[in-house]
């Protein structure tokens, strides 16, 4: 492992900035690609991390859990669209949603392939930037997928639920960033034990 507790947090910085990047970029091209071009008009089609990062989510979080060792997970500033305005209604605001995780997903299959396949010729640090990479892009995908508004998988299981479940949604999504916040506060000592061993299982899964 790293010597210095200040390399692990600019690779991990640098490994969040590319992998959230993407995962935000995916769902603004997603919702243009579906119809939808509020994302386009708020300047969210693009690769610049200016455009999609949140001080706290983004990096904070994600920084100081991997200098203590825990689960590596996060989120960025949620990109804009009209669900009303996509194809295909609530399955096309689900594919929006779910095109960020998938992101993540696709980002740590690649990462853990390149390494399978090259580890032969790697030193240790660049071995261990990719774990941290894939550790990364695991993380956003897990942490992303629970159905809590804002968060991608709100916008999936929004999809298959009852009208009853729509409404509680929506006024939870109403509250925005506010609402994530409160829910972290209250909910992630319970899910985190639960977040970590996925997370876990996935990295193994994918490393060993």
């Amino acid at each position: 492992m790293f010597d210095s507790n200040i390399t692990i947090m600019v690779i991990a910085i640098a490994c969040i900035l590319v992998s959230m990047t993407l995962h935000e970029a995916m769902h603004a091209y997603s919702s243009y690609w579906l119809g939808d071009d509020t994302a386009k008009l708020q300047g969210r089609l693009s690769l610049n991390p200016l455009k999609h990062i949140d001080p706290i989510l983004t990096i904070a979080i994600p920084a100081l859990l991997a200098l203590s060792g825990g689960p590596i997970f996060g989120a960025a500033r949620p990109v804009p669209f009209n669900p009303f305005r996509v194809k295909f209604e609530e399955f096309g605001a689900a594919l929006v949603g779910i095109a960020g995780p998938l992101t993540n997903l696709v980002l740590a299959l690649a990462g853990a392939g390149i390494l399978r396949l090259f580890i032969g010729d790697m030193s240790q640090t660049v071995i261990n930037v990719f774990v941290i990479f894939i550790q990364v892009n695991i993380g956003f995908f897990v942490f992303n997928m629970i159905p809590f508004p804002p968060l991608d998988g709100s916008r999936v299981f929004y999809a298959v639920a009852p009208e009853p479940v729509q409404n509680v949604m929506r006024t939870i999504e109403s509250f925005g960033l506010m609402g994530l916040f409160l829910f972290l506060f209250v909910a992630l000592p319970v899910i985190s034990p639960v977040l970590s061993s996925i997370m876990r299982s996935i990295t193994n899964y994918l490393l060993l």
